[in-house]
């Protein structure tokens, strides 16, 4: 983690310790006179060997450290007798230590950065209660970090220290004043919305570089590999990129069911199945509807019904319904067009990149660049196996597929910013593990979310584990949780308004997401239910 020319870490290199030895010396031996000089000018901790610490570097120079230990007996066993009968009971506990910054370094952005890497460690580690020896010189910081104090005062001279306690409930109740400055990075808040998504470094860097003409030969040759990067990737033959938002790739698939003829049916479970209803009729498309309720699955006799109604030439779907996380059955529907002569088409927005997708046997389906590919928003895509011919008399120039076929995939101006922060996204290392990754992260956030008392919609049908979807009682507003979590640092889909009607909102994995940046979003959802959502 970087901030501002500042490095925090958790110390692993020999070169790391030994400057936290000297540090330690500066501070606890010839600043604050806790331990005797010698010769060395280095004050090795006696629990070294079990210390974890959080440091900070600044030109690999140790700017300032903090340690953490979850082994007994902890330093304060040693000088307090029965020093768990003054503790909460039933916690798991570790000792926080050796907060030490050098002297021209102490400033908030040093502090605050060491708490935002210690505090998700902690958490992570299970630890529910943290113990130090604060020194007498900073207890109004204490305090205000929610530490409550203990026992007697320890020490002697210039050398006191009060022993403290700081529990998790601590952490949830100081979470207004607190966690935005120790979870929000420097550069906004920590992003968990369905697009835009927080966007990796690398892609950024690649996105500010200066713009590169379409028509050159380089830019072509790189927009070809592209496509084919993106075939790949769900296994179609065919992609057509257009500048602009994932409701343009759906009109663009409507553009083209325009010309086939013929009745369709379209599948809405949710707010984007409806969108789908409405693209339809703007165009004067002849097709039936098959509703399901918000976070159910379709079952495959329903759809059978209505084939057996009318002759249907399409079916139209959503894959991952954005709304509620809901994955409908590819596999079940691409079977059931095959047996009956139809084209399938499937909007894609929200799990291209963040489940596999296998287009095979799908006719046209669209996704988008701002969402689980990981890149800028901006970018429609449509993906198709046929051969496509220009439809000048029938189609706006815009939305004729054919024409991009045409033109080797670039008809009209392109962002060459854009495309190739794609290429990137789509090129980095991690990629190949990602899918895995998000379900190991879906599954524990679940798990902590259901613990914590929140609901989740779509618990019981497969589902996204890139989108999580909470159902709040009508007697908390979605909007007052949404705002609270903003005001601390964190952005969560809320304001839309099928959301806002539902009383629901969302946390979504398709960017940049991290085990340590959930952790920090459970403490304050944590918090908010031991207020809101306790009997």
């Amino acid at each position: 983690m970087t901030s501002s020319g500042y490095v925090f870490k958790i110390a692993a290199e020999e070169s790391e310790f030994e400057q936290i030895h000297r540090l330690n010396y500066r501070t606890f031996v010839e600043e604050i006179p806790q331990h005797e000089a010698n010769p060395t000018g280095e004050l090795v901790d006696p629990f070294h060997n079990e210390n974890v610490y959080v440091i900070c570097l600044r030109d690999d120079r140790l700017a300032g450290m903090i340690s953490v230990r979850g082994k007994r007996p902890f330093s304060l066993d040693k000088k307090m007798e029965n020093l768990d009968s003054y503790l909460p009971p039933g916690r798991s506990v570790c000792e926080v230590r050796l907060l030490s910054v050098e002297p021209t370094q102490r400033d908030r952005r040093v502090f605050y950065g060491l708490l935002e890497k210690l505090v998700p460690f902690c958490l992570q580690q299970g630890y529910n209660l943290a113990i130090i020896s604060g020194t007498t010189r900073q207890q109004k910081l204490y305090h205000h970090l929610g530490f409550v104090p203990f026992g007697p005062l320890l020490g002697s001279g210039e050398a006191r220290f009060q022993p403290m306690y700081l529990t998790l409930e601590a952490i949830q109740e100081k979470g207004g004043a607190i966690l935005p400055r120790v979870f929000a990075r420097s550069k906004g808040h920590v992003n968990f919305l369905p697009g835009p998504v927080s966007i990796h470094e690398d892609v950024m860097k690649v996105f500010g570089e200066n713009p590169v003409s379409h028509r050159a030969d380089q830019f072509m040759r790189d927009f070809q590999e592209m496509r084919l990067l993106l075939c790949n990737l769900v296994h179609a033959s065919k992609v057509e990129i257009l500048l602009g938002s994932g409701t343009l790739a759906n009109d663009a698939i409507a553009a083209q069911l325009s010309l086939l003829g013929g009745r369709g049916l379209i599948l809405s479970n949710g707010e984007f199945g409806e969108r789908l209803i409405d693209h339809a009729a703007r165009f004067g498309l002849a097709f039936d509807t098959l509703e399901a309720e918000w976070g159910e699955a379709f079952h495959r006799d329903d759809i059978v019904h209505v084939l057996n109604r009318n002759p249907i030439r399409w079916l139209w779907a959503v894959h991952c319904e954005t709304s509620t996380g809901v994955l409908n059955d590819i596999a079940m529907l691409s079977e059931l067009c095959e047996q009956n002569a139809m084209k399938l088409c499937l909007d894609c927005m929200s799990s291209v990149g963040s489940v596999p997708v296998d287009l095979s046997g799908v006719f046209l389906a669209s996704t988008v660049s701002g969402k689980g590919l990981g890149a800028l928003s901006g970018l429609a895509m449509v993906f198709y196996h046929h051969d496509l011919k220009p439809e000048p008399r029938r189609l706006p120039r815009y939305l004729d597929l054919g024409f991009y076929d045409s033109q080797q995939g670039v008809p009209f101006t392109q962002s060459s910013n854009l495309l190739y922060a794609l290429n990137a996204a789509l090129r980095r290392p991690d990629q190949a593990n990602r899918f895995g990754q998000v379900v190991e992260l879906s599954d524990w956030l679940k798990h902590e979310l259901r613990t914590a008392g929140y609901s989740i919609v779509a618990s019981d049908v497969p589902s996204s584990p890139a989108v999580i979807t909470i159902a709040l009682p009508r007697s908390i507003s979605s909007e007052e949780l949404g705002c609270h979590l903003q005001e601390r640092g964190f952005l969560l889909s809320y304001k839309s308004r099928y959301l806002v009607n539902k009383n629901w909102l969302q946390i979504c994995l398709m960017g940049e997401s991290t085990r340590e940046m959930l952790e920090a979003l459970l403490v304050v959802l944590r918090g908010f239910a031991a207020s809101k959502l306790s009997p």
